[in-house]
């Protein structure tokens, strides 16, 4: 398309390009934006070094005008869109694009590779956090995907309401605290279950979690308590009926004097399993699986699409396709999140009206990020963590049901 257009003449024609998901995947009821920061980060280096510039010249992948143009390639555009954290239903243009079309139509991949994934992590976190009903949950899925997927998967979930993760990447690159557990590995290795205890007591003090059913569930429990006393400070239990597991366990700790210990449940779970527990006697939970592949939606159904294009007079014109079962609406569109009179969201307003003015009672959801090619709209994970949870206590109550169902508020255009 670029080397086409570049042909053409058309490739410096300014466009507008917008993310946006024409439905929620999975009957879900709301999505949660995630991966702003990572774009960013991304478009700040986005460039092709001679090596690239090599590979396609070597493979006559594209003529040596459009490698002229790579070579020099530097966004200078700019970019608006949703806050992280925040959340987005069907039509919300969660990412909206403007340059010329040679310079936006090459970030179509990288945006859309980022948002789909780790918007589709994070609202797989957000309804096991909302399951959880406050009780810590670790993100512990790094085995279970790809080696940078894991990373960016402990960042999304950490910013939808999880507590830590157990990959150090992620705590280095992105600051989420980090937390594990010893495996079944440990225990085996040693010549007794009571040695693996005590080579861990030793090490980390009686505040670690040992590990109690790799053999015998009371008998692990029992040590466990002789061995760190009363100040142990949590088990983990890995398999098996979890909320049975989970209540003898806690009558057996209870019984021995160790009142303070937490008990830690891990074993596939995901978000319905999560809510089943809530009546069980359990004070964290460890998930892998589930989290890392989006709970059965591993992609947020995100798309990246021309509204807008120069024409010659130098103005910008919708455009938009007409194909059977995917339409799209054409215009530079803005958006506002209009709330009932209790502070609840109501409507997500999208418009193509000129922006400035805000309808009555709308808050803006569209806000600078890239301006002339400069990133202006950075900001701490912590922020983005903050964004959801107030996010999440503006919904709709049954916007939180975990149930298929529709988006919790309907989309509007003016």
């Amino acid at each position: 398309m670029l080397q086409a257009a570049l042909r053409s003449g058309a490739a410096h024609r300014r466009a507008v390009f917008e993310v946006f998901a024409r439905h929620l995947p999975g009957g879900r009821r709301y999505g949660v934006v995630a991966g702003i920061g990572r774009v960013l980060e991304e478009l700040e280096r986005f460039r092709f070094g001679e090596e690239e510039l090599a590979y396609l010249r070597d493979k006559r992948v594209v003529d040596e005008s459009t490698l002229a143009f790579l070579a020099d390639y530097r966004f200078s555009g700019s970019v608006c869109g949703y806050r992280e954290g925040d959340l987005y239903f069907p039509a919300s243009p969660i990412l909206v694009v403007e340059g010329t079309f040679a310079e936006a139509v090459l970030l179509e991949t990288l945006i859309l590779s980022i948002l789909n994934h780790d918007c589709a992590i994070a609202s797989a976190a957000s309804r096991m956090a909302n399951a959880a009903g406050g009780r810590p949950l670790i993100e512990m899925g790094s085995r279970r995907t790809h080696e940078r997927s894991a990373v960016a998967a402990a960042r999304a979930a950490y910013l939808a309401g999880f507590t830590a993760t157990s990959n150090l990447m992620a705590g280095h690159a992105y600051g989420v605290p980090t937390a594990g557990t010893a495996a079944h590995a440990f225990i085996l290795l040693h010549d007794s279950e009571k040695s693996a205890f005590e080579a861990q007591i030793a090490s980390f003090g009686a505040s670690t979690t040992l590990l109690v059913d790799t053999y015998d569930v009371p008998e692990a429990v029992k040590t466990a308590v002789e061995l760190a006393g009363s100040d142990l400070g949590a088990v983990r239990i890995d398999s098996g009926d979890l909320a049975a597991a989970a209540q003898e366990v806690r009558e057996q700790l209870d019984a021995l004097g160790a009142f303070k210990t937490r008990i830690l449940v891990t074993s596939d779970l995901d978000e319905y399993a999560i809510a089943a527990l809530a009546a069980a006697p359990v004070d964290a939970y460890g998930v892998g699986t589930s989290l890392v592949t989006g709970s059965g939606v591993p992609t947020a159904a995100l798309v990246y699409k021309l509204v807008a294009r120069e024409t010659a007079t130098g103005k910008l014109e919708p455009v938009a396709k007409r194909s059977v079962g995917k339409p799209s609406r054409g215009g530079r569109k803005h958006a506002y999140r209009l709330l009932d009179e209790t502070g609840h969201f109501e409507t997500e307003l999208v418009t193509t009206s000129p922006g400035g003015v805000v309808p009555e009672g709308g808050v803006p959801l569209l806000h600078p990020l890239v301006e002339d090619g400069t990133v202006v709209g950075g900001e701490p994970l912590e922020a983005a963590r903050a964004r959801h949870r107030e996010a999440i206590a503006r919904l709709p109550q049954d916007a939180l049901h975990l149930g298929r169902g529709y988006a919790a508020i309907p989309t509007e255009f003016a």
